[in-house]
């Protein structure tokens, strides 16, 4: 674990990888330290941006690291379920690319018990950490200059869903009804870190 000054309100800390992120993450937010206002965790690192007139940087950084970084647990019997077609532009070359059959892929995407790790490229957008071993691909050569909303994709050790209209270069196996992103809803992101997720088959 190493502590770095992010700004005036913020403490930067660095870790070894995703899963110390997420259970330093969860951490936190079962047992919260005095003037945290906000936590924003990455790949390998957790922004905590804090309130000075309630705690200051050293006294944060103190408890922080008497935190044990331990490996995230999630319970995943409340899991928010979300319905895909599987009937993505990439599902069957995905499938020649694992040496699956399509019908293998939907199978290990539905069978994997999924958490939000962290947001970014897009408001909405969630990468969602969990995805089987045997599904990592690289993002495609050539990226899309419009993927639809509602896209479900996977790339890298991640699967993930767009949230609106964009460009795009993950591998598109399916798409979901479910709205990621609306203003009128707080917060206006479904997915946010921490979040257990599984993925259901659905026909339309």
């Amino acid at each position: 674990m190493r502590l770095l000054t992010a700004g005036s309100r913020s403490l930067l800390i660095e870790l070894e990888n995703l899963e110390q992120v997420l259970g330093l993450h969860n951490s936190l937010r079962d047992q919260p330290e005095a003037g945290i206002v906000e936590m924003v965790p990455a790949a390998h690192t957790l922004l905590i941006v804090f309130d000075p007139a309630i705690t200051t940087r050293k006294t944060l950084a103190q408890a922080v690291s008497s935190r044990k970084a331990t490996t995230a647990r999630h319970a995943h019997q409340d899991a928010l379920e979300i319905p895909v077609v599987y009937d993505g532009p990439d599902l069957a070359e995905t499938a020649q690319l694992t040496g699956l059959t399509t019908r293998e892929v939907i199978q290990r995407h539905t069978e994997a018990a999924y958490t939000v790790a962290f947001g970014g490229f897009a408001p909405g957008f969630a990468y969602i950490s969990g995805l089987d071993p045997l599904l990592h691909l690289p993002r495609r050569s050539v990226p899309r200059t419009q993927v639809p909303a509602g896209a479900v994709a996977i790339a890298d050790r991640f699967t993930c869903i767009y949230p609106r209209q964009s460009p795009g270069g993950w591998n598109l196996i399916g798409h979901t009804p479910t709205v990621m992103w609306d203003l009128s809803r707080t917060p206006p992101a479904l997915l946010l870190p921490g979040r257990a997720v599984r993925f259901v088959q659905v026909s339309k």
